[in-house]
């Protein structure tokens, strides 16, 4: 009988890791710092494919200030050249962004 109680809780306590890993991903799996450079009015690269917890670096080289924009989900402020901006992604989703050329 005590056996069967501690392979009954054994069981349990499986369930639940097995909860918490599909709950979080794959254990090891590790956030990634992606960058993208925007140089002649061009991201590059021009597409990424980010999961959850990756933080993504846009750095503007072109002369003149943009924003990055991603409507509804995130907006930079006016980036001078060389300047950069950062978002962490924590949600799973498509992210379609652009580049708005701002002018002083």
């Amino acid at each position: 009988m005590k056996t069967s109680t501690n392979f009954r809780r054994l069981g349990v306590r499986l369930a639940v890791a097995a909860a918490i890993i599909l709950q979080f991903g794959v254990i090891g799996a590790r956030a990634e710092e992606l960058k993208v450079t925007m140089d002649n009015f061009t991201f590059t690269p021009a597409e990424l494919k980010v999961k959850v917890g990756d933080t993504v670096t846009w750095t503007n080289h072109d002369d003149i200030p943009h924003t990055v924009v991603s409507a509804g989900k995130f907006r930079s402020k006016t980036m001078d050249t060389d300047n950069s901006f950062t978002f962490t992604f924590t949600a799973a989703g498509d992210y379609k962004y652009f580049v708005r050329c701002t002018r002083i």
